[in-house]
């Protein structure tokens, strides 16, 4: 059975910064497998923040580029969201995400291109 389980999340002010995680289990978690982080706010549909492909590449939702980091340790089976100058406005529920198979994504930042996702870890950001 896969599980990804996130944690990290909590309340910060503006300017701010927290680090999530997202442990991966029940499958050999593939260096060749792309992976991501969506946040979803009440009353909003879910968004792709970042993504990490099998090569290392990174891409980012425009509103976090240069504020969050994506990355992951494929000896520890963890992928990793670094988020710095947080601001209300990313104020969610942040999940992490897999896809069924490796390969390369059409849509990496497409909810219906990942099928494995995790339960959630708040983030709240005050002013």
């Amino acid at each position: 059975q896969v599980q990804l389980v996130e944690s990290g999340g909590g309340s910060v002010q503006a300017g701010g910064s927290l680090r999530l995680s997202c442990a991966a289990s029940g499958y050999r978690y593939s260096s060749d497998m792309s992976m991501a982080w969506f946040r979803q706010a009440p009353g909003k549909e879910r968004e792709g923040v970042a993504v990490i492909d099998s090569g290392g590449a990174t891409s980012y939702l425009d509103s976090v580029k240069g504020r969050f980091t994506i990355s992951k340790d494929n000896a520890k089976n963890t992928l990793y969201l670094q988020m710095n100058s947080l601001k209300p406005e990313d104020t969610a529920m942040y999940y992490c995400a897999a896809p069924f198979a490796t390969g390369k994504l059409v849509r990496p930042f497409a909810v219906i291109q990942y099928y494995y996702w995790g339960q959630g870890t708040q983030v709240t950001v005050s002013s």
